[in-house]
């Protein structure tokens, strides 16, 4: 009867909702997931070419941060307006929109990763017959890893915030809830769905932490030295003379 009357009374918290809407929002979620999951991944997949290209010089690195970040700064409303005559009123609309968006961090990240590369590395590599495309796949990635892994855990947890604005095509995971109940003053809707998009930004985080510490076991390897170089040894101190007898003069 308790739980009735917090949906009657449109509590904030409302246990009964959860109950009974369980399905609701598992699919929803799961959408959620799905929509994000495949807008970083492709994000990832387009972000490495155009970090490579950038990388070859200026006249390349100017117009591909620059088309990146122009992209970025269109509202999600006009994005979504301006791809709905290629794709019509799918979820690719909403995952294209998405990846664009992705590719402003991606794209900056993967070209940080690249260019911290030690050149002395590259060319130790060169020396012992590597090509470009070996060079690329076994030395300079995996390097890169922890600046290209920060940010897609970035990436992601923005994607998690924006994959809500394709409720507005009917595609938004959890935003499908958000939407509508803001718009009826649904207040254990909001708070449940919104809820739940807060803790899959956390556990996304945190997945993708645990994948970077697992790929990248060497940035944890040299944290010990550098603290252990913090603590300074305390020096002794100095014996005392040892007593030496005079000697008379012949």
């Amino acid at each position: 009867m308790a739980g009735q009357n917090c949906l009657v009374a449109n509590d904030w918290i409302c246990w009964d909702y959860v109950t009974s809407r369980s399905q609701e929002l598992t699919d929803a979620t799961v959408q959620h997931v799905w929509i994000t999951g495949v807008s970083v991944l492709v994000g990832l997949v387009v972000s490495l070419p155009l970090a490579l290209l950038a990388r070859r010089g200026r006249h390349w690195a100017a117009p591909v941060l620059g088309l990146t970040t122009l992209l970025y700064t269109v509202p999600s409303l006009a994005m979504f307006s301006l791809l709905l005559p290629l794709f019509g009123l799918s979820a690719s609309l909403v995952v294209t929109g998405l990846v664009l968006y992705s590719l402003t961090i991606l794209v900056r990240n993967a070209m940080a990763g690249l260019e911290a590369v030690p050149e002395e590395v590259r060319e130790a590599a060169r020396g012992m017959g590597y090509g470009p495309g070996r060079l690329l796949w076994q030395v300079e990635l995996p390097l890169a890893l922890p600046a290209l892994l920060a940010g897609v855990r970035i990436a992601t947890v923005s994607t998690v915030a924006l994959t809500t604005v394709g409720s507005i095509v009917g595609k938004g995971g959890l935003g499908n809830l958000i939407a509508p109940a803001v718009n009826s003053s649904f207040k254990a809707q909001v708070l449940t769905a919104s809820v739940l998009c807060v803790l899959l930004a956390l556990v996304a985080d945190l997945l993708l932490l645990g994948v970077q510490r697992l790929l990248t076991p060497w940035t944890r390897a040299t944290r010990a030295p550098r603290a252990a170089r913090r603590v300074k040894p305390v020096p002794a101190e100095p014996a005392p003379p040892a007593a030496t007898t005079p000697t008379k003069g012949a």
